[in-house]
């Protein structure tokens, strides 16, 4: 199965579904299809035999999302749009270093096939050119034409998730008539910028012009770019992205020929140009874009495929310099210990206390990405609360990613804290997600690997409070009191003391294991003061375990709020209780009395029966069946219930 087949295609609009994208493509199209202008390439024979009229534009998101439209799927050569990958291959491969050495990045003004060199470099000016693209091509791996080939074609294939095959025509047609591209590899093998065979050279650099690709292909190759070098569709990294970054930059200034600048200037996308008709670009983070249509204007560039970018970069603001963030939005809110508490049960005295002391606690929660400008907004705020605060809390839970720009800023601000008398506490960094890189850059130091970090927002502030309540001498010694714990309620103050005098007070520090599974069960614990928490181990993940309880001792009797909550809610109990009762016994007294209703009516009618048996006994005896006097008379038919029957039916089927 061909691998494209898998991309998840654009919604349908005949079925009512919302395809606003889809609509715009449709829209596009139909326009941009009526500009008439430029002829496809002539110098390669091949490519002059194509219809003029092919018009496709395929758009591929980072997830895998494709919009198409026209011929997008009309397989064509990719000619000059292979170069950035080759030159992302070679950076790949070689390193950035070795790759300035045989080629530059500096944009010439000067035609794509000009038989030109740096003269103070001796090199060529950069990849997008064809003399660069021929020095990037003989940095292909292998040791032979054929294996070069093979990873040539295994590389795009990789690109545009399926198999790529050469066009044998247009290959055969471009080897017959390259005599340009021939002059600018001996000139170059003259200036040892090349050093192999340069004709061998050459069929390499052919092959890679005439790979046979479709708009649809060239959009998920785009997208990988705008992907930081990983494949929507397979998931495959190709290349790292600070190798992305330099084809993009080059892509950026160099990939539309000496149509560059104004290029730039009006779309502003990092894109390349090919001489049979397409154009691909690039908007890193969101999409890769291709556009087929093979009539070119003469610096080698598709007329219509100008214009749909043109039109895109105005409608959806895809200009490198429109500015999408918003620094300010990475902090969500910041609020103190007096006014938000943690989770944890306090004490009278404590809630007291931190009512008076909590504003020297701090907890500022951050939000969405973090980078250079975000990470400053983070840290000025930071910096800010550091001047009235003893602890301050960053909880990270709605941080989804940070760069290296912001791990090494979030560094050297814990190592500037860990000097002052403010104590730094994150909370929410997960350590195998998205944070991973900050956990690495606070292990890297000493300051950062003795910095404070819990699994989330209320755990830290707990920690926060408790030692802001140590360090003014709350209450928390060891003694205690059984009066004082709900366990035993119901006990005398004797029978209290009697009890104190066999029980065995333990302490535990933060952390340790009270008890572990398969223990033998010696002690019955009773939590006088504190938090406690029950783990067990998950079988399928060796070495992890799942936390199922964490509990703190509700200090009842010295909380009076509490104790009243208690008091009220078993008070509403009661009463609810009394009222079931009541009911019950006024539904079983109506029904008493449906009931004797019921039998009082009854013998009435026994009594009507009996007295009237003498009269019909005569004509009863005439037809061969009658009563004889003393009989009991056979019941009358079921009568309606009365009305208080009914009542009570209602009533007893309310009961639960």
């Amino acid at each position: 199965m061909n691998k494209l087949d898998l991309i998840r295609g654009a919604p349908n609009a005949d079925g009512g579904a919302l395809a606003p994208i889809q609509d715009y493509l449709n829209e596009i199209h139909a326009r941009i299809s009526k500009i008439e202008g430029g002829a496809p390439a002539a110098y390669i024979p091949e490519l002059g035999k194509v219809d003029p009229k092919l018009f496709g534009i395929a758009i591929a998101t980072v997830d895998g999302q494709l919009y198409t439209v026209g011929d997008a799927r009309v397989p064509f050569t990719i000619q000059s749009v292979s170069k950035p990958f080759m030159y992302g291959y070679a950076l790949q491969h070689h390193g950035r270093s070795r790759v300035l050495e045989k080629v530059g990045v500096e944009p010439t003004g000067e035609a794509f096939n000009s038989i030109l060199l740096d003269e103070a470099a001796n090199r060529p000016f950069n990849p997008m050119v064809n003399a660069g693209a021929i020095a990037v091509a003989e940095m292909m791996q292998g040791d032979t034409l054929q294996q070069r080939t093979n990873n040539m074609l295994e590389l795009f294939s990789s690109l545009a998730a399926r198999k790529i095959e050469i066009d044998e025509a247009v290959y055969k047609s471009e080897l017959a008539t390259g005599h340009r591209n021939r002059a600018i590899a001996y000139m170059m093998l003259n200036t040892a910028m090349i050093e192999h065979d340069p004709e061998e050279v050459l069929e390499l650099y052919f092959r890679q012009c005439a790979l046979s690709v479709t708009a649809c292909d060239l959009a998920v190759m785009a997208a990988t770019l705008a992907n930081d070098g990983t494949n929507p569709v397979t998931d495959h990294k190709i290349f790292d992205t600070q190798y992305v970054r330099d084809v993009l930059t080059v892509m950026n200034s160099c990939g539309m020929y000496d149509y560059a600048g104004e290029w730039a200037y009006e779309v502003g996308m990092p894109a390349k140009s090919g001489v049979s008709g397409c154009i691909i670009a690039a908007i890193p983070g969101q999409i890769g874009i291709c556009v087929y249509a093979p009539p070119i204007d003469t610096q080698g560039n598709s007329v219509r495929g100008i214009a749909v970018c043109q039109d895109m970069s105005r409608e959806f603001q895809l200009h490198s310099f429109y500015n999408h963030t918003n620094v300010r939005s990475v902090l969500r809110r910041d609020y103190r210990a007096d006014m938000v508490r943690s989770n944890r049960l306090r004490t009278l005295e404590e809630r007291t206390l931190l009512a008076e002391e909590g504003h020297k606690i701090a907890v500022l929660e951050a939000q969405g990405a973090l980078f250079f400008g975000s990470t400053e907004q983070l840290l000025r705020k930071l910096t800010e609360l550091a001047k009235d605060s003893k602890y301050i809390v960053v909880d990270f839970k709605r941080v989804h990613h940070a760069d290296n720009a912001a791990c090494k800023l979030i560094g050297r601000a814990v190592r500037a804290m860990a000097k002052s008398d403010t104590e730094l506490v994150f909370a929410s960094i997960d350590n195998e997600g998205s944070l991973d890189r900050l956990t690495r850059v606070l292990a890297e130091t000493a300051e950062g690997h003795a910095l404070r970090q819990f699994r989330d927002a209320d755990a830290a502030l707990e920690w926060c409070e408790d030692q802001l309540l140590a360090g003014k001498g709350s209450s928390t010694g060891t003694k205690f009191s059984l009066n004082q714990i709900n366990l035993f309620d119901g006990l005398t103050p004797e029978e209290c003391r009697l009890v104190e005098g066999i029980v065995r007070p333990l302490v535990f520090d933060k952390g340790d294991v009270i008890m572990r599974e398969g223990d033998p069960a010696k002690l019955f614990f009773v939590l006088a003061r504190g938090t406690v928490s029950v783990e067990i181990k998950l079988h399928d993940k060796p070495g992890r375990h799942k936390r199922v309880l964490d509990r703190a001792r509700p200090d009842l009797r010295r909380d009076g709020a509490a104790r009243r909550r208690y008091t009220l809610r078993r008070r509403d109990r009661e009463r609810e209780g009394d009222l079931l009762r009541a009911r019950r016994r006024r539904v079983a007294r109506v029904g008493r009395r449906a009931s004797q209703r019921d039998d009082h009516y009854s013998r009435q009618s026994d009594a009507r029966i009996l007295r009237a048996s003498p009269s019909r006994q005569r004509g009863n005896q005439r037809s061969g069946i009658g009563l004889q006097a003393g009989d009991r008379a056979p019941r009358q038919p079921a009568r309606e219930p009365c009305r208080e029957r009914r009542a009570a039916r209602w009533m007893a089927s309310g009961v639960r």
